[in-house]
């Protein structure tokens, strides 16, 4: 079978390798779409601290059940599924009090393990989940989807609240239109206004282009003064931090999904005088998965325009360099390696 392995920073090639043998209470699938993560493009740039080469990419994916054993979740060959790819241990303290997507010993596929980029994979049973008639495309988003949602679960979230999402790439999408679902009103800025026109379609309430608008007014304008219930922050830079403590209201909430690798420095005794709630976030739970996929087939929100362009196997290398130099107007790539049969 053929699969994506990327042998070094910058080499990515497809390779051919033996088509997986099931072990007991796994199940074959045959994959049919892989989103390209961040992580992806970071382990192809060499910038992700926790891949090893070579490497096989992916945990963004859709794929049919080619076999699978008798199961309790009523899943059966030819089902269009997608899976839960955060692989934990199940022994140290944070899996022992149920926080499994926090693992001490996290392993996730495409990363610290080999990913879905190949034509046939196998899946432990209870890491699949139905996707009850989503189409593959849908259920390749519903991954970087997850992300979003399991960081705005991390704080309360009210109908009416004023949100702030800073950055408007992927993740902050998804935490938008997730927002929007909740029934707040949400405002994003980025830099990127190619990004921010997309934001548009999805119903933001504010869009602040941090080069060409004044974001303090307009967040002041916004809130009537009175600052944001939540702040997200989307990119891991310092000073879109910054501006999450400066325009977080008294008593709000802060939820960090960026992934910062440059520290921040301030005066902490401003989360004390506004007595504010920060909030971490790291991957996400099964239930989030599939409180998504409940949604997106209820017709309420539509993942497909987070679709900027589809890339069959042998292309790979061509989507991975355009995302690695992406200047804004791309926002999820897709790998076909098959149509659901």
């Amino acid at each position: 079978m053929k699969a994506i392995e990327i042998t070094q920073p910058f080499e990515i090639k497809v390779i051919e390798k033996e088509r997986p043998v099931a072990k007991e209470g796994e199940a074959l699938l045959k994959v049919l779409y892989c989103g390209i993560c961040g992580a992806d493009v970071a382990s192809f740039t060499g910038n992700q601290p926790f891949t090893t080469y070579p490497r096989i990419p992916g945990h963004e994916f859709s794929a049919q059940i080619v076999e699978i054993p008798a199961n309790d979740k009523g899943l059966k060959a030819g089902d269009v599924i997608t899976c839960n790819p955060y692989f934990n241990c199940g022994e140290c303290y944070a899996c022992k009090r149920g926080i499994v997507n926090a693992c001490h010993d996290n392993q996730t596929m495409g990363v610290q393990r080999d990913g879905s980029f190949q034509e046939y994979i196998t899946m432990p049973v209870e890491r699949i989940i139905d996707g009850k008639g989503l189409t593959a495309p849908e259920l390749a988003l519903i991954e970087p989807f997850s992300i979003s949602a399991h960081a705005l679960s991390r704080a309360t979230v009210n109908a009416g609240d004023n949100l702030l999402i800073m950055g408007a790439g992927p993740i902050g999408l998804f935490a938008l239109i997730k927002a929007k679902a909740m029934g707040a009103r949400v405002a994003i800025a980025d830099l990127l206004e190619s990004r921010l026109n997309l934001a548009r379609e999805y119903g933001a309430d504010l869009i602040i282009n941090n080069k060409t608008d004044d974001f303090a007014a307009l967040c002041r304008e916004f809130t009537n003064g009175g600052g944001f219930d939540v702040c997200v922050e989307a990119c891991g830079a310092p000073v879109t931090f910054l501006s999450c403590i400066e325009q977080a209201a008294h008593g709000a909430n802060i939820i960090l999904i960026g992934n910062g690798k440059r520290e921040t420095t301030f005066v902490h005794s401003v989360l004390l005088k506004k007595e504010l709630n920060v909030f971490g976030s790291r991957n996400s739970f099964t239930k989030d998965f599939e409180e998504l996929i409940d949604l997106v087939s209820s017709g309420k929100v539509d993942v497909k325009k987070m679709v900027s362009g589809v890339y069959d196997v042998d292309n790979a290398a061509d989507a991975f360099n355009a995302l690695a130099n992406n200047d804004g107007s791309l926002a999820k790539l897709l790998i076909k390696f098959s149509d659901a049969q």
